[in-house]
């Protein structure tokens, strides 16, 4: 290969989008033990497997600590769960498949996030949003096992279609954009943020009127679907099952919660977005650097998507300042602004800073692609259960609120803290409702119960059968 094919293979965004899915390889068969983020991760797949052994009606999702009740919640639109139950139904059941699939879907949605912004700004632009967008958050969280990255892609191919239709008049494009866009929103309802952008066509004039008409009609119907699942769907959910995934907060009462923790809030933005501070300084310069250009529809398009995401800040509350994930799908408008500062530089000097950044980020990330030996104990737990538990008992674990030892465990009933299982009239109030084994993960409670007669114990775990 010669110098210039070499450096044309360099600049090319399909090469380092490779490049990346590969090297995001690592670690991909893992179970969900990493330390960030195992609890939703085993969420996510313990809807999935229950779609496979017991009912795989994608309305009825359904977790494991639901006590004596079915474990059906209210929760978001499972379709990355749903996807991980179709390939284990092709292959039988494993782990990581969650992690492979969101991988996928989310290399295609950034290559899309590149094409959009190559035709909104330039390839340079597009180029550099696009690697920092790369190794920034998503850079991790597009191997976990859950639908925020997920979601975001969707949408993000949604929004290029809307664009490209809005071009060109293709009907099928119009039809790509209504179902990607729908479905991404329903997985997660924050990307809805980016989803308001679509509001600057209207300002327009050369675009036909019938073709902002067809988006817009389009998008109506959207948003239709999604406040039917959320807002009548979900309620049914909790009303008739009882169990809840998310407490979305009143705009008062989130103001509160984020005022008690601006720090944490902050965080998410200059460092938890990027991973990375010289990532953070450009964005802050892409804000500069775009309110100064003559770009008026990009400002408002920008602005409308930070005023939707703000609303949704509020509606969050703690959850978003204590759960780093949470500013996800804001993350691309701000690789955006920072790839656009980034073009202010000489070409030469922007490639060595993206090179900064990545390696600034991988340092901050690194360790999520690797299990600590002294999780890898948890693996051994569904073995214990299948041979000591019969099949359909009720158990009770000391995994407080976290639903992973329930997901290890592979049985149903409820996952509590140390204090409850040492209470025994608490105990006493699940025994009543069906509870017929109590397991105690020694790592978490070094503590024996001669009061119940032991079944199995080892060094990691202790199975008491409740009499």
């Amino acid at each position: 290969m010669n110098k210039k094919r070499f450096l044309a293979l360099l600049t090319d965004i399909r090469f380092w989008l490779i490049f990346l899915f590969v090297l995001r390889l690592i670690g991909i068969t893992d179970a969900p033990l990493e330390a960030g983020h195992n609890w939703r991760q085993s969420l996510t797949n313990m809807v999935a497997r229950n779609f496979l052994e017991i009912d795989a009606n994608i309305f009825y999702p359904r977790i494991d600590m639901g006590g004596e009740k079915t474990g059906i919640m209210g929760s978001e639109f499972p379709l990355l769960n749903y996807l991980t139950y179709l390939v284990a139904s092709v292959f039988g059941y494993a782990h990581w498949y969650g992690r492979l699939i969101n991988l996928i879907f989310c290399t295609i949605g950034i290559f899309y996030f590149y094409k959009l912004i190559d035709k909104i700004f330039n390839k340079q632009t597009a180029f550099n949003a696009t690697i920092i967008l790369s190794m920034s958050i998503w850079f991790s969280f597009s191997r976990k096992i859950m639908p925020d990255t997920f979601s975001i892609a969707l949408v993000m191919i949604g929004l290029y279609y809307a664009y490209t239709y809005l071009k060109d008049g293709k009907k099928f494009h119009l039809i790509l954009y209504f179902i990607l866009t729908t479905l991404g929103i329903l997985c997660k309802i924050p990307a809805l943020s980016l989803f308001g952008v679509l509001a600057v066509t209207l300002f327009i004039k050369e675009i036909p009127m019938n073709r902002k008409l067809a988006v817009y009609g389009a998008g109506i119907i959207s948003f239709a679907i999604v406040c039917l699942w959320y807002f009548y769907w979900v309620p049914y959910l909790l009303d008739t099952y009882q169990y809840q995934l998310y407490h979305p907060r009143g705009l008062r009462e989130g103001l509160m919660e984020l005022k008690d923790h601006i720090p944490q809030l902050l965080e998410k933005f200059y460092f938890n977005a990027f991973r990375s501070f010289i990532a953070t300084a450009f964005f802050i310069a892409g804000i500069y650097f775009i309110i100064k250009s003559d770009r008026k529809m990009v400002k408002w398009g920008l602005s409308i998507i930070t005023v939707v995401f703000i609303v949704f800040i509020i509606k969050t509350g703690l959850v978003f300042a204590v759960h780093s994930y949470y500013v996800i799908p804001f993350t691309p408008v701000m690789a955006l602004l920072a790839g656009y500062a980034l073009t202010k530089i000489p070409l030469r000097y922007q490639y060595l800073i993206l090179i900064f950044i990545s390696v600034e980020n991988i340092a901050n990330n690194q360790h999520d692609f690797f299990i600590d030996d002294d999780q890898k104990y948890k693996l051994e737990l569904e073995d214990r259960t299948a041979a000591f538990i019969p099949k359909g008992d009720l158990i009770v674990i000391n995994g407080g609120q976290s639903p992973q030892d329930m997901y290890f465990s592979h049985k149903k009933g409820w996952t509590v803290y140390n204090e409850n299982v040492i209470d025994s009239q608490f105990m006493d109030s699940l025994k009543t409702k069906g509870a017929a084994y109590l397991i105690i993960d020694f790592h978490r409670l070094d503590q024996k119960f001669p009061q119940y007669e032991a079944v199995y114990v080892d060094e990691h775990y202790g199975i008491y059968k409740l009499d």
